[in-house]
């Protein structure tokens, strides 16, 4: 990411760390307002909306246009991609993210099949001390879901990593185990452990969510 865009977010926070121009902000997602509407709903005098609006105008998070009807009107619009990347959005390059819990028996097999589902990137999973069968309950979970994790073995992380690949331990004695070996660490709690089908589901949406976000930074390593 290069110094311009990094200017450009830290602009854009120092806007919207302000209560009142965050609130005007969320009152603009949904639609747009006169000075005077947002200034009503914010409840604050219009001299110093004004100052609030030229500040969002300025970090580039807002628009102004005049009324097709009343001229004398304007209308503030949230510019387009005024939140996008907000939040960091670092660049990984791999041949292959493989997910390592320690049994590979449920939050790893999880993991690499939702990451199958999400991105063309190839995904695997391993264990530093590999179960004897994928957990039933993770199964279970899967199959709630709609998720097809592969009829395999577990196996262990030196049965399958490769060079180039990008380490994700999911579950925390992976990672301490493995002292840095892993390029990211998620710390998921182990559903085998709490053996219900809630602590699954949680897992399951734990990964769901962190997999959204990593599958849109991996890119294939070339």
């Amino acid at each position: 990411m290069n110094a311009s865009s990094l200017a450009d977010r830290a602009a854009r926070h120092a806007a919207l760390a302000d209560p009142i121009r965050l609130r005007i902000v969320d009152l603009l997602t949904v639609g747009d307002a006169t000075p005077g509407e947002l200034a009503e709903q914010v409840g604050i005098a219009s001299n110093l909306m004004a100052h609030h609006l030229r500040q969002l105008e300025a970090a580039g998070l807002t628009t102004k246009r005049r009324s097709d009807a009343d001229r004398r009107r304007s209308y503030v619009t949230l510019a387009p991609d005024a939140l996008a990347d907000l939040l960091p959005h670092p660049r990984l390059a791999a041949r292959r993210v493989v997910f390592v819990c320690t049994g590979n028996s449920a939050r790893s097999q999880l993991a690499a099949a939702l990451w199958s589902e999400s991105s063309t990137v190839p995904g695997a999973s391993a264990g530093t001390h590999p179960a004897d069968r994928i957990a039933p309950g993770a199964l279970a979970a899967a199959d709630r879901h709609g998720l097809t994790i592969p009829d395999a073995l577990p196996r262990h992380l030196d049965q399958v990593l490769a060079p180039d690949d990008l380490i994700v331990t999911v579950c925390d004695s992976a990672h301490e185990e493995l002292v840095g070996a892993d390029a990211l660490h998620w710390s998921v709690a182990d559903p085998v452990a709490d053996g219900t089908d809630p602590a699954f589901d949680t897992a399951y949406e734990t990964l769901a969510r962190r997999i959204v976000h990593l599958s849109a930074t991996v890119t294939p390593r070339t």
